[in-house]
């Protein structure tokens, strides 16, 4: 597992890199997922992540987190490719202004804000959705699980 990150903000947000990176380990032990996958991040401000989503999915408006699956086919490619090569997941984009502002509404730390959107990105990059309830139903409470094992890791 492998974290691309880019952070078009402060520096004071380059340590989320390797708590992305921490993150996704515990997330694909708890998915029990082997393939070598590399996923992307960027740390954005709210005029990209408008761009973004007014370019992509049609809104023109701040949003928190958009992800890009590039593996919609999921089949097995490592035949192919080998498996010490990661195959790109996807790339997922958090917005930190807007991030901080739901954090501060919801009485949430900056900290849990942001790592609650890197797993909700991180499961849409899988695969998981939450448009029908019964799909909300799944992820919903596996955002919490995989939160809820990496802070158990870290404390332990």
């Amino acid at each position: 597992m492998e974290i691309g990150f880019e952070n078009r903000l402060d520096a004071a947000y380059d340590n989320l890199e390797q708590v992305y990176a921490d993150i996704a380990k515990v997330a694909f032990d708890f998915l029990d997922i082997k393939a070598n996958y590399e996923v992307d991040v960027s740390l954005v401000g709210d005029e990209d992540i408008q761009e973004i989503n007014r370019d992509y999915r049609k809104i023109d408006r701040v949003t928190d987190v958009i992800s890009f699956a590039f593996e919609d086919d999921k089949s097995d490619l490592s035949v192919i490719k080998g498996d010490e090569i990661p195959r790109l997941l996807g790339e997922i984009f958090i917005c930190v202004p807007q991030a901080l502002r739901q954090a501060k509404e919801i009485g949430n730390t900056p900290d849990r804000e942001l790592a609650f959107l890197f797993v909700h990105g991180l499961l849409h990059l899988l695969g998981y959705d939450h448009m029908k309830k019964e799909d909300e139903e799944i992820m919903f409470p596996l955002q919490e699980k995989i939160l809820a094992a990496y802070k158990e890791k870290k404390e332990g």
